[in-house]
C-alpha cells in the first residue's frame, strides 16, 4: 500500500464540515465571504495511513475505553530519536488532550494565585488566558526584533524580569509561534542556565518541533541533565499530521516529582483514557506517515518562499519577518500606507481576510498580521492579492485626500 495523499495543490472545500476556520466566520462576527487564514490547522488531506488506520478501527463499531501500551511508546521513541535525537523514556510519558490543557494543568500543579509566570512577548495568545484565568499573574520578557530581521532575546532583562517577579514557572515556545524562530542550542542553553539559577521550571511547548526550515530544533530538555530535570516537554501529532480535532497530545516529564504532581492535577479534572480514534491516528502517522510528512514539509518550505518573495515584490511597505519553522509566517504592516489603528477592520472588511491580528499575540505585536500557510498555493496567492490590491487601493485614496487637501488650501490663500 502506498501514500495516496501527496496532493497538495487540490482545495479541498471544507465547508459545512462543521469547521471552525471555515464555518464559524460569522458566528465570530466576520463576513461571510472573507478568505480565512488563521487558526493553525492544514487545508491538507493527512496522510493515507491514518485515513485507513480509522476507518479500519471505526469499522469495529466498538467504542468503548481504550488505552495503548509499549508499542505506542515505541512508535513515539523512535520518531523522536531520529527526527530531534532524543531518547525519552516510557515512564515520562503522559497522554492529555491537548497542548494547551497540559500548560493549564501545569500551571496549576507548580504556581499559586497570584504568583508570576513568565513569556516572550508577542507569543501564542491562549498563554495569555491560561495564565489569568487560573488567576495568575503574565510577565512578559518582550522579544527584540533585530537589524537582521529576526527575533532575539534579551537575556538581561529575562533574568531581571525573573528575580523581580520571583517567577516560577516559565513558558518557552520553541519554535516560536508567531514570530517563527528556531531557538539555537547556544540560546536555549543560556535561558536553560539562567531558570536553573532561579529555580524556574520551563513548559516547553514544541508543538512545532516538526516544521523547521531554518537551522535545526533542539528539545530543551535533551541539552543537560539540570534542563531534564526542570522540564515540561509538549508536542503533539496535531500540527504535523493534520490532526487537532483528535485531542491527544504527548507530554514527556522525566523528573518523577514533578510528574506526579502534574499527573494528580490531569486526575483532578477526570481525564482519564482518551479518544481511541486519536490514539489509533498518532500511532499510524508516526509509524507510517513519514512520507507524507516529508512531502509536506517540502511543500510549505516552498509555499513560505512564495510568499516571501510575493512580499517583497508586491506588498510596499510590509515586511515579512524570517521564517525559520511553524507555518505560519509574521507579517510588519508599520510601514505600510495603511494605519495600524485602521489595520484589522480594512484586512476583515475590505480585503475580505481572516488572519489573527498581531495585536491578540501581546503588545508588541501591534501592527502585525499572523498568517497561516499550511494551504494550497493558489489559496495563499489569492490571500496575497488581495493584501496588495488593499494596499493599493488605500495608496491611491491617500493621494486623493493629499491632493484635495492641497487642493482647498490654495483655494483659501486665493
Amino acid at each position: 500500500m502506498a501514500e495516496r495523499n501527496l496532493d497538495f495543490d487540490t482545495v479541498i472545500n471544507r465547508k459545512n464540515t462543521d469547521c471552525l476556520k471555515y464555518d464559524f466566520a460569522v458566528k465570530r462576527g466576520m463576513p461571510e465571504d472573507v478568505l480565512p487564514l488563521w487558526v493553525a490547522d492544514m487545508d491538507f488531506k493527512t496522510s493515507s495511513y491514518v485515513e485507513d488506520a480509522i476507518v479500519k478501527r471505526a469499522k469495529d463499531a466498538i467504542f468503548g475505553y481504550s488505552e495503548v501500551s509499549t508499542p505506542y511508546f515505541n512508535i513515539l521513541k523512535n520518531w523522536m530519536s531520529l527526527r530531534h535525537g532524543w531518547d525519552i523514556k516510557e515512564n515520562w510519558l503522559i497522554k492529555t488532550p491537548g497542548v494547551v490543557f497540559a500548560i493549564a494543568a501545569a500551571v496549576k500543579a507548580f504556581t499559586h494565585r497570584g504568583d508570576a509566570v513568565l513569556l516572550q512577548s508577542p507569543i501564542y495568545y491562549p498563554f495569555y488566558e491560561v495564565i489569568e484565568d487560573n488567576e495568575r499573574r503574565v510577565v512578559s520578557s518582550d522579544l527584540i526584533l533585530g537589524e537582521d530581521n529576526r527575533y532575539h532575546i534579551d537575556f538581561d532583562d529575562f533574568e531581571k524580569k525573573i528575580a523581580e517577579n520571583d517567577v516560577k514557572l516559565f513558558f518557552l515556545c520553541n519554535p516560536h509561534n508567531p514570530v517563527g524562530r528556531v531557538w539555537t542550542k547556544e540560546e536555549l542553553t543560556r535561558l536553560g542556565d539562567i531558570c536553573v539559577e532561579h529555580g524556574v521550571l520551563v513548559i516547553s511547548d514544541e508543538i512545532h518541533h516538526d516544521f523547521v526550515f531554518k537551522g535545526e530544533h533542539t528539545v530543551f530538555a535533551s541539552i543537560k541533565k539540570e534542563f531534564e530535570d526542570i522540564s515540561i516537554t509538549c508536542t503533539s501529532p496535531s500540527k504535523t499530521f493534520n490532526l487537532a480535532s483528535m485531542l491527544i497530545s504527548n507530554i514527556f516529564i522525566p523528573n518523577t516529582i514533578l510528574r506526579k504532581k502534574f499527573e494528580k492535577q490531569v486526575a483532578a479534572v477526570g481525564i482519564s483514557q482518551l479518544s481511541v480514534l486519536g490514539l489509533v491516528a498518532t500511532q499510524a502517522a508516526y509509524e507510517k506517515g513519514g512520507e507524507w510528512y516529508d512531502a509536506m514539509i517540502e511543500y510549505i518550505r516552498e509555499n513560505i518562499e512564495f510568499a516571501k518573495e510575493y512580499v517583497k515584490n508586491n506588498l510596499p511597505g510590509v515586511n515579512m519577518i524570517d521564517t525559520e519553522g511553524t507555518y505560519l509566517i509574521w507579517l510588519d504592516f508599520r510601514n505600510s500606507s495603511i494605519d495600524v489603528k485602521d489595520l484589522d477592520d480594512k484586512i476583515i472588511n475590505e480585503a475580505k481576510l481572516w488572519l489573527d491580528s498581531g495585536k491578540i499575540f501581546g503588545h508588541t505585536g501591534e501592527g502585525f498580521e499572523r498568517i497561516n500557510v499550511a494551504c494550497p498555493r493558489s489559496v495563499l496567492k489569492e490571500a496575497l492579492e488581495r493584501l496588495s490590491n488593499l494596499l493599493e487601493n488605500n495608496s491611491r485614496t491617500d493621494n486623493i485626500i493629499r491632493f484635495q487637501s492641497s487642493y482647498d488650501a490654495l483655494v483659501a490663500q486665493g
